[in-house]
């Protein structure tokens, strides 16, 4: 299975599934490091910070529109809904694999406006 398909694989069962623990199981590695600095480092802190997040918002939806690979990174530009109603966030995710296995993490989220100076979407 390729880096991508990895990466993609993962956020669909964590998010769009609400499987985080078997998403965590099955595609993080350890040591797993985050940078997103209100969840902890580990694995453990993956599945405590994903599985609080699905359960907070049952409606969320994780598109994807750009899959970047180089090396062992990867990067995702999704479009990231809470609800059916939500204009949502645009979420950029870069991750890191050693092997088959994710092991580090960073992300940058905006929310989409109402409206745009330049009127291009934002994914």
């Amino acid at each position: 299975m390729s880096h991508k398909q990895t990466v993609q694989d993962f956020l669909h069962l964590a998010f769009n599934e609400k499987q985080p623990e078997a998403a965590v199981e099955k595609y993080l590695g350890e040591p797993y490091t985050q940078h997103n600095p209100s969840v902890p480092d580990g694995r453990a802190g993956a599945v405590v910070a994903l599985t609080g997040f699905v359960r907070q918002f049952p409606e969320l939806s994780l598109e994807i529109r750009r899959v970047v690979a180089e090396g062992d990174l990867v990067v995702t530009h999704s479009l990231m809904k809470l609800s059916p109603t939500d204009r949502g966030s645009a979420v950029a995710d870069v991750f890191r694999l050693d092997g088959d296995r994710i092991v580090e993490h960073w992300d940058v989220l905006q929310q989409v406006p109402e409206s745009s100076a330049n009127g291009n979407a934002m994914v």
